[in-house]
């Protein structure tokens, strides 16, 4: 067993990170790699910027600008962490990739999989993994989502897990959409826009 945090977006200063929080910042990193040493297992950060900035990013700004409205996290969760870091994660010789997702797969009759909805309807996050596929989902792992939040803090407490306490998805989701506000105004300032989106 490896834990693996994807570098995608952490650029900004440290300061401005710890005060919003997010999946996707420094402090996230800091938490996995304290969990890891905690457990005994090696940690490593895989770089996948460039993935998150052609997938994500240009995406989210193309979509915007047109007029649509654009998901970054389900592009996010599509182009980088199932292409990309499972298959980066498969090379490297893993047989899962497990996530905090707050959702269930379960098997069905046919042999097919399929998402469900996480024990934890306020959590819930399957809106956003809709489109990953059978050889996907056969890869991966999802066990947060047959707990609730609470549950989860306890376990971690119990074990001596010292994480975040403040990270939460509204947090999240806010750092996310403050960060795509910024830039889109920075994109703004060197493209014309039409007035419309303006």
């Amino acid at each position: 067993m490896i834990g693996v945090t994807m570098q995608i977006w952490q650029d900004e200063d440290r300061t401005f990170q710890e005060e919003q929080g997010g999946c996707c910042g420094l402090s996230a990193v800091d938490d996995a790699r304290r969990v890891a040493a905690a457990i005994g297992i090696p940690h490593y950060v895989m770089n996948f910027k460039k993935e998150f900035k052609e997938k994500v990013i240009d995406y989210f700004l193309e979509e915007y600008l047109q007029g649509r409205t654009p998901n970054p996290c389900i592009a996010c969760n599509r182009h980088v962490k199932w292409d990309s870091l499972l298959k980066r994660s498969m090379d490297i010789g893993a047989d899962y990739i497990a996530t905090g997702h707050y959702a269930r797969i379960v098997s069905l009759p046919n042999g097919r999989r399929s998402i469900r909805t996480s024990v934890t309807k306020g959590k819930d996050q399957t809106y956003a993994l809709y489109n990953l596929t059978q050889e996907q989902l056969a890869r991966t792992l999802m066990p947060v989502g047959d707990y609730h939040k609470e549950e989860i803090r306890e376990i971690a407490q119990k074990i001596s897990l010292r994480i975040a306490k403040n990270r939460t998805v509204r947090t999240s989701v806010s750092f996310r959409t403050e960060t795509m506000q910024d830039i889109l105004n920075r994109t703004r300032t060197r493209e014309a826009v039409p007035e419309i989106l303006c």
